[in-house]
C-alpha cells in the first residue's frame, strides 16, 4: 500500500510533545515511519514535499526529513491532474 506524508507529519516527531495530541500525532508517524522502514508500506514522495523541506528553517529537521527521500518507492510529479486536485 503506497502511503503518503506531507511536510507536518515528517516535522511532527520534533515537535513539542507535552500536549496529548501532538504526543499521539508523532506517535502515529513513527508507526508509520516503522511499517515503510519494514517494507510493509510504500513511500510516495513529491516535488511538493521536497521543496517545503527545502526551506524549513530547521537544519536537522529538514537533513532527517531528507533521509526519507531516498526510501520512496514512488516521486510525484507535477501533471495536470495533480494540479487541478490541488485546486490551483
Amino acid at each position: 500500500m503506497n502511503i503518503y506524508l506531507d511536510n507536518c507529519c515528517f516535522n511532527r516527531p520534533f515537535d513539542d510533545p507535552s500536549q496529548i495530541r501532538i504526543r499521539l500525532e508523532a506517535e502515529a508517524k513513527l508507526y508509520l515511519q516503522r511499517l515503510v522502514t519494514e517494507g510493509r508500506l510504500d513511500l510516495v514522495w513529491s516535488y511538493v514535499l521536497a521543496y517545503e523541506n527545502r526551506a524549513n528553517p530547521f537544519e536537522e529537521r529538514r537533513r532527517v526529513i531528507e533521509t526519507w527521500e531516498k526510501r520512496a518507492v514512488a516521486d510525484q510529479e507535477e501533471t495536470p491532474q495533480v494540479v487541478a486536485l490541488a485546486g490551483c
